[in-house]
């Protein structure tokens, strides 16, 4: 492990995966100022404030669009990375962040609710570029042996990111509410029943919590073009193999790179017949059908788990657990830092234990968990430490996902398919991803109202049965190149 290859690692970990974990949990914290926000302005625009339905419904469509803006995102990696490479995609798209925080950080000052909802659209777009190009760039620039461990790290900034806006989250710091009771019969909210939250100076803050992700997009930006560009982008689709030799060298740290050199080369040639394939190829390409399908059903399976509608709604599940408001906050942080430990024992273990053990282990435990949590609902009106039980579930969900399931479907992706199918198939696994992503985030709230504490039992069944896909069908590909993989799977 060299240097320049763990620094560029945390660079782009740094300012681009911490970014999705980030804006996947802010806006748990300041959804009372947003709600607030979006009411007293409609209120200002036409003289009446939001019904509940239609106010959960705006909020839900602006937790939901940052996927929507992901998909868009995931849709456009292939272009991009053929025509910039990995590097200058991921130094482009940064661009997106300034915008999208300059939108969000205005926006109350400017009275506009479409700037919010604009602003997590594009910082969607970004995390849905960068959530495939950082793993397809790790991928490519680690040797074998390191590929499981730098193919983790972002996964760990992921859970840093939800970590860090749990933080910020707090009463201490930007998470300050204050709510005061106003007569129902003045002011703009006199048209629905419920309690009206008044801004005061103390609420100010939440734009600036949404828009804190400049910083760590303008540290990628200013160093990331000190970084070479991927030598496999270099060699086999720009035939640069002087370019590709200097970048290894520097990445590796040392002078002798022919027998790496002379492996992609043999990749090279394999696929001199085959040019770069669109996703429509890969999808009739008989030769990858069951890499495609595994990529597929991983992707599909690590949103539909649930995890987002734990992320998006964690205040509200304990809160339905039983929690005492003043509580949750802090619990709420309690379960960040359980998932960048989770995080950093699957980075630090998957070069030993494999990649099979940990995905499979992380659904199973997602999968019971998910059972306890609708257990523990049902039963704590009866049994009333059944709220801890809720909470341990809650946590266990957190850590089985951080282990395994964050991080390994992105390496998968990067190690299943050779140079001419991978920006397809993260497109496929990327777009699957960021739609039942959307699926989730959008319907969960709804389904939970529905449906109550048995909602969590489907995505029980989603888990164990992902989990059994993989252990029949995904073979092991630690410590194997690309060619080799390829022939274990034909």
């Amino acid at each position: 492990l060299t240097f320049p290859l763990l620094s560029v690692t945390l660079l782009v970990s740094f300012g681009s995966s911490m970014l999705y974990g980030y804006n996947l949990a802010v806006v748990n914290s300041p959804a009372v100022h947003i709600k607030a926000f979006y009411n007293t302005t409609w209120a200002q625009r036409y003289g009446h404030g939001l019904a509940p339905g239609p106010l959960t419904l705006l909020y839900s469509l602006t937790v939901s669009i940052f996927a929507l803006g992901g998909l868009v995102g995931s849709l456009l990696v292939g272009v991009l990375v053929d025509r910039y490479g990995r590097n200058g995609t991921l130094s482009r798209s940064t661009f997106l962040v300034l915008l999208a925080g300059g939108l969000m950080g205005f926006s109350r000052k400017l009275g506009s609710l479409e700037m919010v909802i604009i602003g997590r659209s594009i910082t969607g777009l970004h995390s849905g570029i960068c959530l495939s190009v950082v793993p397809l760039y790790l991928g490519e620039i680690a040797p074998k042996n390191l590929r499981g461990f730098l193919g983790l790290v972002p996964s760990i900034f992921i859970c840093l990111g939800v970590f860090f806006a749990q933080v910020l989250g707090l009463p201490e710091l930007l998470g300050k509410v204050s709510t005061i009771a106003q007569p129902m019969h003045t002011g703009p909210c006199s048209t629905f029943p419920v309690t009206c939250p008044i801004l005061t100076p103390q609420d100010r803050f939440w734009p600036l919590f949404l828009s804190i992700v400049v910083i760590p997009a303008s540290l990628q930006l200013l160093l990331l073009h000190c970084f070479p560009e991927s030598p496999r982008y270099l060699l086999i689709e720009r035939n640069d193999i002087c370019g590709a030799t200097k970048a290894l060298r520097w990445f590796l740290g040392t002078p002798d790179v022919q027998h790496v050199i002379e492996e992609m080369k043999k990749e090279q040639q394999s696929l001199s017949s085959v040019k770069m394939i669109s996703v429509w190829q890969l999808l009739r390409d008989r030769s990858v059908r069951w890499q495609t399908l595994s990529v597929v059903v991983v992707n599909a399976g690590m949103q539909l788990s649930g995890i987002d509608a734990i992320w998006f709604y964690t205040n509200t599940i304990f809160e339905n657990a039983g929690i005492p408001v003043s509580q949750i906050p802090y619990t709420t942080v309690g379960t960040g830092a359980i998932e960048v430990v989770s995080g950093l024992i699957g980075c630090f273990t998957i070069e030993k234990l494999g990649r099979r053990p940990l995905v499979i282990t992380g659904f199973c435990t997602m999968g019971i968990c998910s059972a306890g949590i609708t257990v523990s609902l049902l039963l704590q009106i009866t049994v009333p430490w059944m709220r801890y039980v809720a909470v341990t579930c809650v946590i266990g969900i957190i850590a089985g996902f951080c282990m395994g399931p964050a991080g390994v479907p992105f390496l998968m992706t990067a190690e299943l398919f050779t140079q001419s199918h991978r920006p397809a198939a993260y497109i496929v696994g990327g777009s699957l991803n960021w739609l039942c992503n959307f699926t989730v985030g959008f319907i969960f709230p709804f389904l939970q109202m529905s449906t109550g504490a048995f909602c969590y039992l489907v995505f029980c069944g989603i888990c164990l049965m992902v989990a059994l896909y993989i252990y029949l069908i995904i073979p092991e590909t630690k410590n194997k190149t690309f060619m080799e993989i390829s022939r274990v799977f034909a």
